[in-house]
Formats: structure tokens, sequence, C-alpha cells
């Protein structure tokens, strides 16, 4: 997927020598105070809690909203986003997807709502919006806490707001696989003061002050070492994005005409971070399947993922629970063609060239490499 974007080197170093002649290491340290308001400026909210990870993130906030019973998810998702439910003994409600946007199909989430029903878990993908207006109109009209897990959108927006304005919350991962990354970090923003007050109790064991613990909580903080790395970030964020938005640019270019590769859209209208270069394989179309065409870039070092499969419902401890036994056509479906290209600051235009230059001859040679690879298959 490339490497992990890092930012001004000098400026991060000087922020550690500070920190560490300051020894204050984490416990809402300085760097931690002007990351989160830094956060919330950007975000154009009015809280923004950091937490040490985007799991923690969304398990505190789950249970700050205070949900229960059954919660509406996507099954294609990271699998962290159905974990953080039933790590709480919450049971994750797997809905299809719209085939087009690969995000939750509102008429189904609204078919799959039972009296144990108290929430749902909107997924952001690709950096792409979900069904926001659907949603929330579900939501309210159901009486339902509506939270969005959008891991794959900072730095974007919707209608012209920043993602981190919809739903009671809506929670970031800043892992190092992100295009901003505080190396291992999360975020939860809201408009909610009274709820990012109990999330802030929450991820530091319930401490109102130094030796009063008024609510149930656990250890979510995020170290200095994490928030200088964020600000450090911050400063270089449109620079990250110009290149991911250069790199996706050239693969458009590069892989137009390829029979049976598509690349999803990005809508340039809106701020997008470029994060994800995505392709779909049509194997009927392509002759060659995405598994075998990952094996062909991974042959050649060119590290090409597969997302989310195979579906969150196909995993454990999902699979085996006949509460999960359903069927997600779509979810499935995709979860065979898609593919993610390597993208970022370490991926220069050689690089994409490269790519896309082993992706057309893969498909022009598809038919050779199949028969060769059913061969080794028998051996």
């Amino acid at each position: 997927m490339g490497r992990p974007n890092i930012g001004n080197r000098e400026r991060l170093l000087a922020r550690f020598n500070d920190l560490l002649d300051r020894r204050w290491l984490t416990n809402g340290g300085p760097f931690l105070q002007e990351f989160e308001e830094r956060l919330a400026d950007y975000l154009g909210v009015p809280e923004c809690i950091a937490i040490c990870n985007g799991t923690i993130a969304l398990e505190i906030a789950i249970r700050a909203l205070g949900l229960a019973g059954e919660v509406l998810v996507p099954s294609f998702t990271f699998i962290a986003t159905a974990h953080a439910l039933q790590w709480q003994h919450i049971t994750p409600v797997f809905c299809d997807i719209d085939r087009r946007t690969h995000h939750l199909n509102p008429e189904l989430v609204e078919s799959r709502i039972t009296p144990q029903t108290t929430g749902i878990l909107g997924v952001h993908l690709w950096g792409e919006p979900c069904a926001i207006e659907a949603l929330t109109e579900i939501a309210n009209r159901r009486r339902l806490a509506l939270l969005f897990d959008a891991s794959h959108a900072f730095g974007c927006s919707h209608r012209g707001r920043m993602i981190g304005n919809f739903g009671r919350a809506e929670v970031f991962s800043f892992h190092a696989t992100k295009c901003f990354n505080t190396f291992e970090g999360g975020a939860v923003a809201t408009g909610d003061r009274e709820l990012a007050a109990r999330i802030r109790l929450m991820r530091s064991f319930g401490f109102a002050d130094y030796d009063e613990v008024v609510h149930l909580g656990t250890n979510g903080k995020m170290s200095e070492v994490a928030a200088a790395m964020g600000l450090t970030g911050l400063e270089s964020l449109d620079e990250f994005i110009d290149c991911n938005r250069a790199n996706y640019r050239r693969y458009q270019s590069l892989l137009a005409g390829i029979p049976g590769l598509c690349l999803h859209p990005v809508d340039a209208s809106e701020r997008r971070n470029y994060q994800y270069v995505v392709i779909e394989v049509d194997e009927e179309a392509a002759g060659i399947s995405r598994d075998l065409l990952q094996a062909v870039l991974a042959a050649e070092n060119v590290l090409a993922r597969r997302y989310f499969y195979p579906g969150c419902h196909r995993m454990e401890p999902y699979r085996s629970n006949p509460r999960h036994a359903t069927e997600l056509p779509e979810t499935e479906r995709l979860s065979r063609r898609v593919l993610t290209l390597p993208t970022g600051t370490a991926v220069d235009a050689e690089a994409v060239e490269t790519i896309s230059h082993l992706l057309r001859l893969s498909v022009e040679n598809a038919a050779e490499m199949s028969s060769a690879a059913r061969r080794a298959a028998v051996r």
C-alpha cells in the first residue's frame, strides 16, 4: 500500500526533544492539548477527543452513546468496526451494500431494524461519505443513535462540511497506514459537548481530577509522542493529499481502457484525501481473477491488498454464529473483486507507471497466465 507519510522530520525531532526535555510523556500534555485544538479547528467541530487508536475510539464512543442490544453495520468494512461492538456484547447486525457506492444500502438497513436495535454504525469508505442524509432520516425517525466510522475519511467533506460533523459522533483512525497518521492513534469528533465530556472521562479511567473517579473508564489516552507526530503531520497534510491526488490521476490515465479493470471514482467537487486507489476486477472481462492479479503484483514486490475479503460476516466469531447466517450478495461480490493499489508520498510517478504496466500486461496475457496457474494447482 506504500509506506507511511512522515512530514517534516526536523520539526518532528524538535518536538520530540521538547517533550523529552519536559519529561511529560502522556496524561494530557501540551502537545495533546494543542493537537486536539488543531483537530477541532481543522474539522470545524466543537469537540475532538484524541484517543490511543481508532478501535478504542470506536469502543469508547459506542459505550458513551449507550448502545446495546443490536447495532446495524456493514459487513464490507475492516473487522475492527464489528469487533468494537461485539467486544462489548453488542450484536453487529450485518447489512448489505450498494453496488455502485460500496456503502450501506439505506433501504436494507431499514428492513433489518428490530425492537433490539439501538443504533446504526455507518462507515465512510475510500474517503467517500456513505448515505449520510438517508441514514440520518432513518435514525431520527426510528429513534436510533447514529455513529460513523470515518477511519478512511479524514480531510474529506460532504456538501461543503468536513466529515466529523455528522451523526452523534464520528470516529477517525490515525494508524500508520492512513494518509494522516500519529504512528498509532484515533479521535472522536462531535458537536455534543455532554457526550464529549463523557468520552474524555472514559478515555482516562473515569478520572475527573487527580484522585477522583466519577465514571467507568479505560485507558484510551494518546501519548505526547503520538500527538507530536499528529501536529507535524497536520502541517504537511496538504502535501500528502496533493501527492495522493497526483498518483490517483496518473493511475486513472494509465489504467484507462484495460478490459475488466474499473477504477473507483472520486468526487473531485468535494475535499478528498485520495488515500485509496481502488480497482474492481471483473474476471470475465479481464480474463484473470482478482486473486491471480494480486499474486502477479506480489511476485514483483508490489503490495496490493484485497479489501475487505471475505466480509466481516464470513470471519470469526461471526461466521460460526447462526445469528449471523445471512446472505449479503453485494458484499460477497465486491469482496471478490476489490484490489487497492499503492499510493502515498513514498510512491512516485515511476512506481505508478510500473504498477499500471504490470496490470496491463497481466490482462493482455491473461489466458496464458490463467492456464499456467491451473497447471501449477494440479501439480
